[in-house]
């Protein structure tokens, strides 16, 4: 059995092979058109495209191993084997061998390689682009297959539903206990929200003294129950304090009252 290892050294060359087959055709074709070697490897010439060309080549190859690799054996009896994956990925080396057995007899090193590249180009063309993709469809069309592939989607929309459901139950009960938090840290803190808009309405006034009084009452709703419940608090005071001192312009002086209680942070004045 051929392991996954030396397939891919072998994908990796067979590429890398017809990556330079390509290119050889390529240059022969630009040198037989008359282009001198600078219009070649210039990168404002036609080395653009044959960059350009190698790439996609070669980016095409890796995304098809890397697919190859996840089929299933039941919906793909064939392309799934190990025999077959080689075949694919040596595909390169064979079409160059078939390509030097058709120019037997060619004494010119020139023509045998370029029997050598397009058989290369062609055999690679015909497997990779025509004949794969059309065995991969065949095998899908097979009834185990259709059933298998059927059943494994219905298996999946099954499970993200399931995940769905969990999801929002989770979500759920994470709103009930924040609910349940609020209720609880309303009813503890109600006397400090109150002190906390007396505080913020008194101005200028006592300031020294309103802000020791204020960090006191952070500090209690820090530990009992973190940020959270400091922020709700703090909600709680401003809304005591604008519903009870409507004549008063309000300064929300508590967010930085409260700066470096916890993991509370004043806000930036920029």
């Amino acid at each position: 059995m051929i392991s996954r290892n030396r397939l891919r050294l072998v994908h990796m060359a067979s590429t890398s092979w017809f990556i330079v087959s390509a290119g050889y055709l390529l240059v022969l074709a630009l040198r037989q058109a008359g282009k001198s070697w600078w219009v070649i490897v210039s990168l404002s010439g036609y080395s653009t495209l044959l960059v350009f060309l190698l790439i996609s080549l070669y980016l095409f190859a890796i995304f098809r191993g890397v697919a190859r690799s996840q089929k299933i054996q039941v919906e793909h009896p064939l392309t799934s084997t190990r025999y077959y994956m080689a075949f694919y990925v040596s595909t390169p080396f064979l079409g160059g061998l078939a390509g030097t057995l058709g120019m037997i007899g060619e004494i010119r090193v020139s023509q045998l390689l370029v029997g050598i590249a397009m058989g290369s180009l062609w055999a690679t063309f015909m497997v990779w682009i025509v004949v794969d993709p059309a065995v991969g469809l065949l095998e899908l069309l097979m009834p185990a297959s259709r059933r298998h592939r059927v059943e494994r989607l219905a298996k999946m929309r099954a499970w993200r539903e399931e995940c769905e459901k969990e999801r929002k139950r989770l979500l759920a009960e994470a709103d009930k206990q924040e609910k349940m938090y609020n209720r609880r840290w309303h009813r503890l803190l109600k006397g400090d929200a109150e002190k906390l808009a007396e505080l913020l309405a008194q101005g200028q006034a006592s300031y020294k003294e309103a802000e020791d009084e204020a960090v006191g009452i952070g500090v209690r709703a820090w530990q009992i129950g973190g940020l959270n419940c400091m922020r709700e608090l703090h909600s709680m005071a401003m809304d005591l304090c604008k519903s009870q001192y409507k004549d008063f312009t309000i300064v929300d002086h508590i967010s930085f009252w409260w700066d470096g209680i916890g993991s509370w942070r004043s806000p930036s004045v920029v």
